[in-house]
């Protein structure tokens, strides 16, 4: 039965690196889009294609709620979002790298800055009424719970993580 949740446990924990993964490297891609192309194209694309498209009717909510943060792009929220994409992204990366070759250090730093993450976007989500950080919030969440989980068992299998020689 052990074994059995461990395999679970180390499997959910690729799983979650896989998605942190992507999400990081996602992120960065679109802080480079975001810093290259001009604040009138991202609104234009965002009003056009994405409301009107994949949105439903540009009077719907989801729709009103996409267009009105294009908007913020203008006002300097444009900045933040290139900033904590990028960062957001790179520390991400960095961290999945260090999780997935083990490096025992790098856990309880995953887990703290994660930590933090997650904070700041509930902080932002409940400042800005964004729809979107109370997910990634959740998100992190999950996989910080995955991390807790991976880690104690890379203890309990590896005594001298603890100490012990």
């Amino acid at each position: 039965m052990e074994g059995s949740n461990a395999r679970r446990t180390a499997h959910l924990f690729r799983v979650a690196m896989l998605v942190k993964g992507v999400d990081g490297a996602a992120e960065l891609i679109v802080a480079m889009v975001l810093l290259l192309v001009s604040t009138a194209t991202v609104h234009q694309l965002v009003a056009d294609v994405l409301a009107r498209d994949l949105l439903g009717s540009a009077d719907g909510r989801l729709a009103r709620h996409v267009v009105t943060i294009t908007d913020g792009f203008a006002t300097g929220n444009r900045t933040f979002a290139v900033v904590y994409l990028a960062l957001h992204g790179v520390v991400k990366l960095a961290l999945v790298l260090a999780l997935m070759r083990k490096w025992v250090p790098a856990y309880p730093v995953a887990i703290a800055v994660l930590g933090a993450f997650v904070v700041y976007e509930v902080y932002r989500a409940a400042r800005t009424g964004s729809i979107l950080l109370p997910v990634l919030a959740a998100v992190d969440i999950a996989i910080i719970v995955v991390i807790v989980r991976e880690y104690r068992l890379l203890r309990k299998d590896r005594p001298e993580v603890n100490g012990a020689r």
